[in-house]
């Protein structure tokens, strides 16, 4: 054995920050070959197998320890290459594919500044989980901020939920960590298991995932919602050139849960009300329509106003897909879409954004500025440069991915004033010894600017 008895130690128990450093491939240097590493509680034995170049040394991994870490050298190559991992499994079976720990990350160093600077108003590209071919590999890489943890784990079915699996990398000083899981494609459930500061381990559901299971099941989806082959050039191209200050408008507001039910109670999903609500703001004469919030929510009495998926249409009534298509359909008929946005906070549910890493991360320490005394919510820090990013390409995302045409911000007030339903002594003065909550002023200027050009132009940055 080559590794370390620290280093064995780090990898068995899952406390390695950046375990591509010890996992997956390595020349040894001074022409004594290559060592290749994998951690496997479920396999019986592993082999590499060359991808690309054939030429290249197949060679068997022997167990390190018992727990299931493999380890072998071979002197036939001297540079690492492309390779697949065989596993004989203890039920006679084999299985194989590429190593998650032979490639590099899917984030960039660009990508990692602006996301820090607070800039990146396509960071819904970035962050989340996203289908990528890398190297003939098809499969997934996730990409998740959080600072403070300890370690971070991607989880699910396909591991058996067992956190030491794929340990995701630090990509240092960014917070953010980073694993491309090959074999992992469209509809596979997942969620991140994060180990505090304080060594906790706690299940998170991904900030931006793009699809959930339906409430009150919360894994994240593997999706993808850039894909939809839309049919509203016309519409599209028409707004671009109109000025709805001057032009005629009337809303339908309708949370769409509650419109209409089946006779066994039931909702309508976001295909079947299509005809259904189009023919209905068609013979009232409504120009628009502004559905109360469809991004994921567990607690369906708030309508949609407590969001644990900002990026995500909610699940019950369809998939991302069903969504796109019932705007689709609403444009095509003449019918703008506003959607109902909350960035004034978000709930306590300990699955979702809520001390996402194990320490205050979107929302503020201090309850007197973190929580929100109506609702019984958490506020967003946004004075901070990564959480105020994550809601603005939030807003962006909608008007890219779902063209929606306006966003209307719930509970503005709230947002705008640090004393909004507090009393004396429960809230704390500005710098300059006032009400206004200026991190929030200033995030409502950059959302009203940015999302007016984007909107206007319909391009998601601006």
């Amino acid at each position: 054995m080559i590794l370390s008895s620290e280093e064995l130690e780090l990898l068995r128990t899952a406390r390695h920050s950046t375990p591509h450093q010890l996992l997956g491939m390595h020349p040894m240097g001074q022409g004594r070959g290559v060592v290749a590493r994998a951690f496997l509680p479920q396999a019986r034995g592993v082999r590499v197998l060359p991808v690309h170049d054939k030429s290249k040394p197949s060679f068997e991994l022997q167990r390190v320890h018992p727990d299931g870490l493999y380890e072998g050298v071979s002197d036939k190559s001297q540079e690492v290459y492309a390779y697949d991992l065989e596993i004989s499994h203890h039920d006679g079976s084999t299985s194989r594919g590429r190593d998650p720990y032979s490639f590099l990350p899917t984030v960039s160093d660009r990508d990692l500044y602006y996301f820090n600077e607070g800039t990146d108003r396509e960071l819904y590209r970035k962050l989340g989980s996203h289908i990528v071919d890398i190297d003939g590999a098809r499969g997934t890489g996730f990409a998740v901020w959080a600072p403070n943890a300890r370690r971070v784990s991607i989880v699910g079915p396909f591991n058996d939920w067992d956190g030491r699996r794929h340990v995701m990398r630090s990509l240092g000083v960014s917070g953010v960590w980073e694993l491309f899981v090959p074999g992992l494609d469209k509809g596979t459930l997942y969620k991140y298991e994060v180990v505090t500061c304080h060594g906790d381990i706690i299940l998170k559901t991904d900030p931006f995932a793009v699809f959930f299971e339906t409430p009150p099941k919360n894994a994240s989806i593997v999706w993808e919602t850039g894909q939809y082959y839309w049919t509203d050039q016309n519409w599209m191209e028409n707004r671009r050139h109109s000025n709805p200050h001057r032009e005629p408008i009337s809303i339908y507001e309708v949370h769409l849960g509650s419109w209409r039910k089946s006779g066994a109670g039931e909702s309508p999903g976001y295909r079947e009300v299509a005809p259904q609500l189009i023919s209905y703001l068609k013979s009232y004469g409504f120009t628009h329509v502004e559905f109360l919030p469809l991004a994921e929510h567990a607690y369906y009495p708030s309508w949609g106003y407590q969001v644990t998926g900002f990026y995500a249409p909610t699940s019950r009534y369809g998939t991302p897909e069903d969504l796109q298509f019932l705007i689709n359909e609403l444009h095509k008929n003449n019918i703008g879409v506003i959607l109902d946005w909350v960035p004034a906070h978000f709930p306590r549910d300990a699955w979702a954004l809520s001390r996402f890493d194990g320490t205050c991360l979107y929302e503020h320490e201090d309850p007197r500025l973190g929580a929100h005394m109506d609702w019984g919510t958490l506020v967003f820090n946004y004075g901070r440069k990564e959480v105020a990013n994550f809601l603005m390409a939030n807003a962006l995302y909608w008007l890219d991915h779902f063209h929606i045409d306006g966003l209307r911000v719930d509970a503005v007030a709230s947002m705008l004033y640090l004393d909004y339903s507090r009393k004396d002594g429960e809230w704390i003065p500005n710098q300059f010894g006032g009400r206004e909550n200026l991190d929030a002023i200033q995030f409502i200027r950059g959302f009203q600017s940015c999302g007016a050009h984007a909107v206007s132009r319909h391009i998601n940055h601006c």
